[in-house]
C-alpha cells in the first residue's frame, strides 16, 4: 500500500495538484474547495514532504514519478489532468514521460522543461551546503519570503507566514533529496512538445526562480500559455482568484 498522504475533494474528472519545493499538498486547499464542485481534486504530499515519507531509494524524479504512478493507480485516479507548481512541475513531466496518453492534460504552473543552467547548479549546490549546516527552519524561513516581490510582501505577509509553516513541515532528508534531483534533472522540452494533450502553462513576469524569457521559450510547446503580470513564483497566492479561473477554464475545456 503507497505511503503518499494525500487529501481529495469532489467528484468527476481527476485533477491532480503537485505542490513544489518547500510545500505540502496543504497549499492548494483553497483551489481544491473552488475547484470540487466540477471536479475531483487530490492534493498529494510528495515523499519527504508533509506527512509522506522519504525512501532512501527514492532520490530522482524518476523513482518519484513511478511512485505516484503506483499511487495513482491504488487510488483509482485514471486519465487525470495534471498540474504541478515548480518542482512538482518537474515531477509532472517525470510523470508524462512514464504515462504518456494515460494522462488527460497537463500543466506547469511558474515551471519550465528546461534543465538547469550551470548557473542554476551551482544554487543547488549551495542551497545543499546550507541546509546540511543551518537546518530546515532557518533555510525555509529564508527561502519563502523572495518567491514573492518584495513590493508586495506587507500586502501577503500573513500568506507567507503560513507558507512558512508549511514549508517547515519538510524533513531535511527530503529538501536535501529533492534539491539534488532538481539539479541533476534532464531536459523534457521534447516529451512536453510531444505530448498530444492540452498544455497549460503559467508564468510570473517577476519570478525570480523561473524567469519569463525562459517561460517564454515554451510557447510553441504549450497549448494555453498565461502571463500574470508583477507576479512572482506563487499566482496561488498573489493572483489567487485569476490563477483559479484559468486552471478552472482550461479543465473545462479538456473534458468539453
Amino acid at each position: 500500500m503507497s505511503s503518499i498522504h494525500f487529501f481529495e475533494k469532489g467528484k468527476g474528472q481527476p485533477i491532480v495538484l503537485i505542490h513544489g519545493f518547500c510545500e505540502i499538498g496543504e497549499m492548494w486547499r483553497d483551489f481544491a474547495e473552488k475547484l470540487s464542485t466540477d471536479f475531483r481534486v487530490i492534493c498529494p504530499d510528495l515523499p519527504g514532504c508533509g506527512k509522506s515519507p522519504l525512501s532512501h531509494s527514492q532520490n530522482t524524479l524518476e523513482e518519484i514519478a513511478i511512485q505516484l504512478e503506483d499511487w495513482m493507480e491504488e487510488n483509482l485516479i485514471k486519465d487525470p489532468i495534471l498540474i504541478g507548481h515548480s518542482l512538482g512541475g518537474y515531477v509532472m513531466l517525470a510523470l508524462l514521460e512514464l504515462m504518456g496518453k494515460k494522462l488527460k492534460a497537463v500543466g506547469l504552473f511558474h515551471s519550465t522543461a528546461f534543465a538547469d543552467d550551470e548557473e542554476k547548479k551551482g544554487m543547488r549546490n549551495r542551497t545543499i551546503i546550507f541546509l546540511k549546516k543551518h537546518g530546515v527552519d532557518k533555510f525555509v524561513t529564508s527561502f519563502v519570503p523572495p518567491l514573492i516581490p518584495e513590493d508586495k510582501r506587507d500586502e501577503f505577509q500573513a500568506e507567507i507566514d503560513i507558507a512558512i509553516a508549511q514549508a517547515k513541515q519538510s524533513t531535511l532528508d527530503g529538501l536535501i533529496a529533492y534539491t539534488k534531483a532538481m539539479r541533476d534533472r534532464k531536459d523534457r522540452f521534447e516529451v512536453l512538445k510531444n505530448f498530444s494533450g492540452s498544455k497549460l502553462l503559467i508564468a510570473g513576469t517577476e519570478d525570480g526562480a523561473v524567469k519569463i524569457d525562459a517561460s517564454r521559450k515554451h510557447k510553441e510547446a504549450i497549448t494555453d500559455y498565461f502571463e500574470l503580470e508583477n507576479t512572482g513564483h506563487l499566482g496561488m497566492i498573489e493572483r489567487k482568484e485569476e490563477s483559479l479561473k484559468i486552471v478552472r477554464e482550461f479543465c473545462e475545456r479538456v473534458i468539453e
